[in-house]
């Protein structure tokens, strides 16, 4: 059995709040309710809640430091935060305790344009960093959908992915070196400030992607690439989100061309857009394909008219090119608010992040809107088709009905997923929402060797206990 071993919703002693000031200062020790309320969820569609006992805000690493060290000694949780924009319930505080929120953590420490390098701290938000490192002719590619107020930290600890992950991978894949406060309060550098290293077990990776679960990242430094001379965007109207689909094949398979971002927005995410921010879309669109292409100018125009080519093989009915940053920035606006604006069909929402083959794309899709028809449940598609990332959206209405008809249909989803070779979470993590489906795709002596490696750095169970693992 993987116990929990740490305490459960147990009012921290007078003694241990005493210890937790004398680390940060009495500012950044809190314990009133009203604020307590707002760290007992993140942006999990379930809504999911617990109470944690104080929020501590740190600023530094001996500051972590000092507090998981109080954590350990008294056997207390630590539930390690950014924004709390997570969608798997990974910051959720479980088991009470701790919460330590590391946004004032928030300075960007070195842009090497020499290295192509940065180091930051895990408080910095994603999109303020990518403006930062762009005045410098740089670029760093993992874009999230929440970029405008997620934090590099988050992005670390659930490997987000992103809109760019066809062309550029996504957060480990640029991650060279991290500062990590164990859950001992120990302090180990992972890693180094070069592009390559294969000196031991990498473990800079076994951290990216642990959800906080082996310990709080305090420094991060990440590589940087030359800033891509220009960006064009096309956006192509389909009748059939099949076509859609196959369009987007041909793009890769058939024109050669691998763009920055290829996503694909089906019916009912357009007509819940429809309007916003003054983008016309026509009333038989059925489906969109919103493509980026970035590079030399050459390249980008050549690529460019690939695309549209590709588009009109599959039937695209009206295709928009945008050539300047303002017409690119209203059209990615309108991509990029589709997720909350699906709560305009239901009241509730479930967003699932699956992953599967390119080849098993259109298999997928098709058997999700097949069963929205079996079980009368709106089921929304959108998200990175590129490299196979599909966002699931099941919309529904309150009642324990609905909810069971919910379960019911995510279950035989991911049961299908996995058979197509797929993984249950493409970029959100695991966290509460998915921990009971995680032995569906890992074998049995695999998901062993991630419990004893949780077991050998965090014995104690006290670095965000609850996630991942059910048992």
């Amino acid at each position: 059995m993987f116990k929990n071993t740490s305490t459960k919703g147990q009012k921290l002693a007078q003694g241990v709040l005493d210890e937790l000031v004398k680390a940060v200062g009495k500012e950044y020790v809190r314990t009133n309710v009203e604020e307590l309320v707002c760290y007992s969820y993140d942006a999990t569609s379930t809504r999911q809640r617990a109470m944690p006992d104080v929020v501590i805000k740190a600023s530094t690493t001996e500051e972590v430091s000092a507090v998981v060290k109080v954590a350990d000694k008294n056997n207390i949780p630590v539930y390690p935060c950014g924004a709390r924009s997570g969608l798997s319930g990974g910051s959720i505080p479980l088991y009470g305790g701790i919460v330590l929120d590391t946004t004032r953590m928030n300075r960007i420490l070195e842009v090497n344009t020499q290295d192509l390098m940065a180091t930051v701290e895990p408080g910095v938000v994603t999109k303020r960093f990518q403006d930062e490192v762009a005045k410098y002719k740089l670029f760093y590619p993992p874009d999230p959908g929440s970029a405008e107020f997620s934090t590099l930290g988050g992005n670390i600890a659930e490997c987000s992915g992103g809109m760019a992950g066809i062309k550029y991978g996504v957060t480990r894949d640029y991650v060279l070196s991290l500062e990590v406060v164990l859950p001992s309060g120990s302090v180990i550098n992972t890693g180094r400030k070069t592009w390559r290293t294969v000196a031991g077990y990498d473990l800079t990776r076994l951290f990216v992607g642990s959800e906080g679960t082996l310990g709080v990242v305090t420094k991060i430094t990440v590589k940087l690439i030359p800033l891509p001379a220009t960006v064009e965007t096309v956006l192509a109207y389909f009748k059939y989100p099949g076509d859609a689909v196959d369009a987007a094949d041909g793009i890769i398979l058939e024109h050669g061309v691998i763009p920055k971002t290829l996503e694909f927005v089906d019916s009912i995410c357009i007509d819940t857009v429809r309007g916003y921010g003054g983008v016309d879309i026509p009333a038989e669109a059925k489906a969109l394909l919103l493509v980026d292409v970035d590079g030399d100018h050459k390249i980008v125009r050549r690529d460019r008219l690939r695309v549209e080519d590709a588009c009109k093989k599959y039937k695209a009915f009206h295709i928009i090119v945008a050539e300047d940053e303002v017409n690119r920035t209203a059209l990615w606006q309108v991509r990029r608010v589709i997720s909350p604006a699906l709560f305009k069909v239901a009241g509730k929402k479930l967003n699932e992040d699956v992953c599967v083959p390119r080849s098993k794309i259109k298999e997928v899709t098709e058997a999700v809107y097949a069963l929205a028809k079996e079980y009368s449940i709106a089921t929304a598609c959108f998200g990175h088709i590129g490299d196979g990332n599909v966002h699931i959206n099941f919309l529904y209405g309150e009642g324990d009905e609905q909810q069971a008809k919910v379960d019911e249909m995510l279950d035989r989803t991911l049961e299908k997923i996995i058979a197509l070779g797929g993984t249950i979470t493409g970029e959100h993590g695991i966290g509460t929402a998915k921990a009971k489906y995680l032995p569906w795709e890992i074998p049995p002596l695999e998901l062993e060797l991630m419990k004893s490696i949780k077991r050998l750095i965090d014995p104690k169970n006290i670095m965000n206990p609850g996630k991942i693992f059910v048992s």
